[in-house]
């Protein structure tokens, strides 16, 4: 599929490390103008240092007034994935609010923060525009110890449905990704157990964990042409867990 992103331009949320730096640096390659945002420098200087195309932000997603005025001096914006994500791994019973804000925060909250800034200029300027946002398999099913995680993306499974049906008449899509397992860092802080990883990947069809090349894929797709008439998706890669 050749697809090119030229005179496009892209924000990426989460871009520091794991899917959100792969999808950044692809979308490079496939000429985009990247913006990667992120809240630890460090991670943001690596990205540079192996693309100095890639224009970094340095913004705590938790702090709404900074990451609105952040994202308001990059545009116009094109073509957004929300992919910052946070997981606090803890058994129903155990979950205190401090772990709830955070993953709330960051990974519903942040999400209509900075799709309204971007969606709000898309309808000015009449441009239409496509947001694609990082669920997971756990919006659509439970797992043991995952109470506020699961919570979180079914929470924005929702949002960003609701998303779709009212900014579609301005030609703007919305969808999403729905990985299973995938052994970045974060899925590494839930899944290094190789018994719980064996219980996990017993349940999937395929018999294993997505890659991130593979999660990398399926957005590429949405975010491109060659999806034109799809919004209000998401778009499992879970190898057959859910089914």
């Amino acid at each position: 599929m050749n697809i090119s992103f030229e005179g496009k331009r892209i924000l990426v949320t989460g871009a520091g490390q794991g899917i959100g730096k792969e999808l950044v640096l692809r979308l490079s390659k496939y000429k985009a103008e990247v913006f990667a945002l992120s809240k630890t420098k460090k991670n943001l200087d690596s990205l540079v240092a192996a693309d100095p195309k890639i224009h970094p932000i340095c913004v705590d997603l938790r702090d709404w007034d900074a990451t609105r005025k952040a994202v308001e001096n990059i545009l116009p914006i094109d073509l957004l994935v929300n992919n910052a994500g946070v997981a606090c791994l803890t058994p129903f019973l155990d979950a205190t609010p401090e772990e709830f804000d955070l993953t709330f925060d960051v990974n519903v909250k942040a999400v209509l923060n900075v799709s309204q800034v971007i969606a709000k200029n898309m309808i000015e300027r009449k441009s239409g525009g496509n947001i694609v946002n990082i669920s997971s398999q756990a919006g659509q099913a439970a797992l043991k110890d995952h109470a506020v995680y699961c919570a979180s993306k079914g929470a924005l499974n929702m949002l960003f449905k609701t998303m779709a049906l009212e900014l579609g008449p301005y030609n703007i899509r919305v969808n999403a990704v729905g990985p299973t397992v995938v052994m970045t860092e974060m899925g590494k802080l839930g899944w290094s157990d190789p018994q719980k990883a064996q219980d996990m990947i017993s349940k999937i069809p395929l018999g294993r964990f997505a890659e991130v090349d593979e999660v990398v894929d399926a957005v590429v797709y949405l975010l491109s042409d060659r999806s034109s008439m799809i919004t209000g998706v998401s778009l499992l890669v879970d190898g057959g867990f859910v089914v």
